[in-house]
């Protein structure tokens, strides 16, 4: 069964930066066969997509964290991480990883918040 274990969430002031990371495992090989991507859901919102990297490296961005954040991977390793610069309180939500298609069921998550 596969587990995605999302943290180094917190607070943090606006301006401030944070780096997520993400542990996929029981995925064995399908992890390196496909895209992963990070996501978050703020309160009272729907989930949506922050950041996507392919197998080969390459990167999607939502428009409102487009060079603030920087997504990657390591494919021996299973792991993504989003590298996030310059927080907004906009950017307070529960931050989640995953495939995109198709996903893998939703891990735990880690709050992010941005507050001064």
């Amino acid at each position: 069964q596969v587990q995605l274990r999302e943290s180094g969430g917190g607070l943090v002031q606006p301006g401030g930066s944070l780096r997520l990371s993400c542990v996929v495992t029981g995925a064995g090989p399908t992890f390196n066969s496909g895209s992963m991507a990070w996501y978050r859901q703020a309160p009272g919102k729907q989930r949506e997509l922050v950041a996507r990297v392919s197998t080969s490296g390459t990167t999607y961005y939502a428009d409102s964290v487009k060079g603030r954040f920087a997504i990657s991977r390591d494919n021996a390793r299973n792991m993504v991480w989003l590298q996030m610069e310059r927080l907004k309180p906009d950017d307070t939500a529960v931050y989640y990883c995953n495939r995109p298609v198709p996903q893998w069921d939703w891990g735990q998550g880690t709050q992010v918040t941005v507050s001064s």
